[in-house]
Parts: structure tokens; sequence; C-alpha cells
């Protein structure tokens, strides 16, 4: 018979191998884990290496990073860190969301809201915590009235490009938010930033970030985002219906409803083994108005499809029956018109005109519960949220002042797992504002290739359409607004490099020579696209002018070839031997026969860099 010795149990501490323990829970469910544990592993790097208490992971919209962050999560508590603060938007169903998934995750202690530590009996002196709190000033201020000062308190901050940073920057005081996170992150606290769009945490220097020590979480291979929903060339691999750039017929909205119902029947009759519901997202402006108009058109015609007596009903029959017709060959258009009049009642409208609205519906308005969910909203459905089976996203109306990259890069609803039915999912929107919300990954994805390849300091785009940021938060005392070129990763420098440039060849032959010479790194697939794009005068748009040292620079740092000032100057364009060009590109090279290569884009685009961090 045993003998209870207590000294068995002194220490019954959680395992300190949480984070493999992680990894094969998603092994186990079929998930890739490879980009998760590229994030980590950089993560910890840059805690252990560089010592570093402020910096971003940044990954694409809906790539699986809160998975990412339960991981990193378990690998902190593995390496001794006692309390991780994991900060949301003010939104009670994301922190249900993502509070559910960690609380289900195994992680040991369990990931708990603040609200739950508020009573005076329970301690956090001791032990280790995870903690889930809102991005609101009563709650932020119950938790830090709670905790008070910790020591070397960790904060993850989803989507923390959102409320995190100071709008008052250049005002000389904080804004709330800012100023509470700032309170617990205290002296020895260390800030992880979590976002797809991080350029204004770059250039409002939020808790001084390090933009050189960002960390990439690359998206995994199931996913499609910006190369598919905005690819640079070819047809897309999804249905994109482009409206007319005026008006606001509702027929417009009518046929992409009767469309999103023929794709969810095609797909439940024809493809799937057992019947699944999608959801349709209807994009409005911010105006209540709008969402009840727009509610107006979809009831109606859902209504008149369930009744054979209405006026309207025989018109609405034909135009989905030749709508089958013509998009599925293959598919009886008797048999799928009669599926989708019987199951029509099967429908519900959500209408999402604030957080209220979105905690009220529940899983419903994230998980579709009817056949045909139509979700009716504005900013509120634009962020955060990922919707299972979106299937059809309808844009009512044009934007008539500036965008912002980081509003219109999250309300990409559509990025995500969407492979399995992607050819069925359909986008109706303007033709004008996808052409601004293709141009905004665009400049997006021309600054954060450069952090990829850890070119530390980053330039932002803006032109006459497209804003990098709101310039509230832009902190001025470091930012310059007209930068001008961007550069890539330095390569090494040899005398046929030169001889290549001035061969004669033409200029568009010369960038896939040239690229070939170098690298890819050091000359990007997507800005060789990009380039392609945009060729008014053909290769004539286009010029590689002579190479040129770094020596004479005083003012530079020679052995990275950076400069705060930049390096293309009005006289290297050389206007009177390239009058028409717009993209011109030159390397600079140093004496150890290191070099990089220089882009200037002129026209309406302004670049805009953080130069804290420059030499």
């Amino acid at each position: 018979m045993q003998e209870f010795k207590i000294s068995n149990f002194i220490d019954t501490a959680p395992s300190s191998n949480q984070y493999e323990a992680q990894l094969e829970r998603l092994k186990a469910a079929g998930k890739s884990v490879e980009c998760i544990e590229i994030a980590v592993r950089g993560a910890l790097d840059n805690l252990t290496t560089n010592t570093s208490r402020s910096f971003v992971i940044y990954g694409e919209p809906q790539s699986g990073k809160t998975e990412m962050m339960i991981c990193l999560t378990a690998k902190l508590l593995d390496e001794g860190y006692r309390f991780i603060v994991h900060l949301l938007n003010d939104s009670v169903d994301l922190l249900g969301q993502n509070l559910g998934r960690f609380k289900t995750s195994g992680l040991a202690p369990a990931a708990r809201n603040f609200s739950e530590i508020l009573d005076p009996s329970v301690p956090v002196k001791t032990g280790k915590h995870v903690i889930f709190c809102k991005k609101n000033g009563s709650d932020l201020r119950k938790l830090i009235d709670k905790i008070g000062k910790v020591d070397g308190i960790v904060i993850i901050d989803d989507e923390a490009d959102y409320a995190s940073p100071n709008a008052k920057i250049n005002a000389g005081s904080k804004t709330v938010i800012n100023d509470l996170i700032g309170k617990i992150l205290g002296k020895t606290g260390i800030y992880v930033g979590v976002t797809a769009t991080p350029a204004r945490l770059d250039l409002n220097n939020t808790f001084q970030n390090d933009s050189h020590l960002w960390v990439d979480f690359p998206a995994h291979n199931a996913y499609t985002g910006q190369d598919v929903f905005f690819p640079l060339e070819g047809k897309p691999s999804f249905s994109l219906k482009l409206l007319p750039n005026s008006g606001d017929e509702p027929r417009f909205a009518r046929s992409a409803l009767f469309r999103f119902l023929v794709n969810v029947a095609y797909l439940n009759r024809y493809v799937n083994s057992t019947e699944e519901n999608y959801s349709m997202l209807v994009h409005t402006s911010g105006n209540k108005t709008d969402h009840k108009s727009d509610w107006s058109v979809m009831n109606a015609a859902l209504n008149d499809l369930q009744d054979s007596g209405s006026a309207k009903y025989r018109k609405y029959v034909q135009e989905i029956w030749d709508t089958i017709s013509e998009k599925y060959k293959d598919a009886d258009a008797n048999e799928l018109t009669k599926y989708i009049l019987r199951t029509i009642s099967r429908n519900s409208i959500l209408i999402i005109n604030s957080e209220r609205d979105f905690t009220l519906r529940g899983a419903s308005a994230t998980n579709p519960t009817s056949l045909f969910t139509i979700i009716i909203g504005g900013n509120i459905v634009s962020r955060g949220v990922t919707l299972e089976n979106l299937l059809s996203m309808f844009f009512t109306r044009d934007v008539k002042h500036k965008i912002q990259q980081d509003t219109y890069i999250q309300r990409a609803r559509m990025f995500g797992s969407r492979g399995k039915y992607l050819r069925f999912f359909e986008l109706t929107i303007p033709d004008a504002l996808y052409a601004d919300w293709h141009r905004c990954f665009v400049f997006h994805r021309l600054a954060l290739d450069a952090i990829r390849q850890k070119m530390g300091s980053l330039v932002w785009l803006n032109d006459a359409r497209i804003s990098a940021v709101a310039s509230s938060s832009i902190d001025k005392s470091t930012v310059d607004l007209n930068r001008g070129e961007m550069a890539f990763q330095l390569f090494d420098y040899a005398a046929d490099i030169d001889q290549l440039v001035n061969s004669g060849v033409s200029s568009i032959d010369l960038m896939e020579k040239l690229a070939e010479r170098v690298g890819e790194n050091a000359f990007p697939l997507y800005l060789r696209k990009y380039v392609m794009r945009m060729l008014p005068k053909g290769s004539a748009s286009v010029a590689f002018h002579p190479t040129k040292s770094v020596s004479g620079y005083t003012d530079a740092d020679q052995e990275l070839i950076e400069r705060k000032r930049g390096f293309i100057g009005l006289s290297d364009l050389q206007k009177s031997s390239y009058p028409h060009a717009m993209h011109h590109f030159k390397i600079f090279k140093n004496d150890k026969d290191k070099a990089r290569l220089f882009y200037k884009l002129e026209g309406s685009i302004q670049f805009i860099k953080n130069v804290r961090n420059d030499p």
C-alpha cells in the first residue's frame, strides 16, 4: 500500500513544454504549423537576442493570427513569463470568440476575462495569469486597479493599430487608451502588437516599437488573400462583377442577391455532400438610413419570391432561371430554380448598425445559421471578425473621399481559407472602388515586403485617392512625408551588373535580366509586375540610371547604404535623357562591393517614412 508523502505533490506546476503541445494539437487537427513557428521564433529572438520591449507581428487579414497568438502565449509561459494580457477591440463578440478559442486550447493557466479576477479574493501577485481585456477605458482602469504594477508584464495587442496608437501625438498629450496601455506596461513591460495593417504603428511610434525588429507571420498554404482577390495580372479566380461608378439602382443589389441564391443552390445540389448555410455581406456606408434602404431591397425581393401571386414573381423567377442557364451549363435549371423556391423561406437578414447589434446576433452574424443569410452593415463588420462560409460581398456605394489603407485592407472580409468554394465566390463592387482597393493592396505590399527582407525603416505610399493612415496619427517629429524613394535588399556588386545596365537592352527586358542577376529579394517580382501595369509611354516609362558610389555621402550609412534624405536627387533622374520616365531605378554601391537598388516613382505618389531609426 502506498504511503502519502506531501513531497510528491510540491512541484506540480503546469508542463514547461506547452508550446510543443499546442503545435501537436494543431497538427492533429490537420493544420499546418510552419508559419506559426516562424512568427513565434521571431518574437522570442526579439525578447532574448535583441532584448526588445516593443515590436509588431504582422500578418495578412484572416490568416490565422488567433492560433498564432495561442502558441506564442504558450511559448511565453514556457519561458517563464508570468503575466500575459491580451488586448482586443472593444467588442463583446470578438472577446467571446477569441477567449473561447483560448480556453478550449488547453493552455495552463486557462485564459480568463479581466472581470473574473476583479474579486479581492482572487490573487494576482503570485502564479501565472493569461488575462483578456477589451480596449475600453473603463475596463482597462479596472484591470489596472486590480493588478497594480506587474514587473515584466507582456501585452499582446490584437488589432494593434486600432485604438492603441496615440492620435494626439502632435498635440503633446495622449489618447485615453494609449495612456492606459502605457500605464500597464510601466517601465519593464513588453508590448507585442499584432495586426494586418501596421503602418499606423510605425508612423505613430506607438510605444516606441522598432520596425527593424518587426516579425512576419506568413500566411498558410490554404490562405486566399490579396494575390487571389487583387491579382497583379491575369483573370481573377473568383467572380468579379464591376458596377457603374455612379448611381445606386436597386436592381444591382437585387441581381447580386439572386446570383448569391443561385450559387448557394448549385453548391448544395452539385458540390457539397451535405447541405451547408452561406452568407452574403452587403457593405454599405456608415449611414443607418442606407442600411435600412438596402434591407428594404433585399427583403422585398425575398418576399416576392415566396409569393407566387406577387406581380414581380414571374420576372424574378425568370431572372434566377436565366442566371442558372448562363452560369451553370451542367445544371438542370428547372430543378435548381425549384430548389431555391422551396427553400427561400430559410433566409435571414441581419442589420448590424452597432456593437450591440453584433452581440445580440450571436453566432448567426459570424457563422450562418440560415441557408441564405444576408448581413447588412458598415464599419462594424469590417475588422477582426471572421465570417464563415462567406460566399458573396456587395459594396453598394463608391467612396467620394480619400480612402484609408488600413481601413480598406481590414474590409477584405473575403480573405481567409475560401479555397474549397473560391470559384463560386462573388464580389460585386463599383469599378472605381475596386481600382482604389486594388491599388491600396499594391501600396501595402510594396511597403511590407521591405520588412520581410529585413530592410527595417519602411516607406508607405499615398496618392490622391489613398492615404496610408489618418494624418492625426502621424508623428510629425520623426516622419518625413516626402522621402520619395524605396530600396531593397543588399546584393554583391560586380562590374558585369553595370555592363548589363548600360547594355542598351529595352528597359522592360532589363528589369527581368537584372532581377535574374541580383536576385528576387534585391529586385522583387511584385514591384516589376506593378511597373508593368503602369507604362503610359511603354518602355520609355522606365529608366535605369548609371550606378553611383555612396563613398562621397558623409551623412550616409556606408555599410547598409542608407541615408535619411535618400539618394536619388533631381540630377539623378536625367530628365533630358529620359523625358517620359516615371519609374526610375538606380544602383548605389559602397567600397566593400555591396550594393542596393533604389526605386523612385514620379507623379502624384507620396512616400512617407519614419526616420527615427535612420542613420
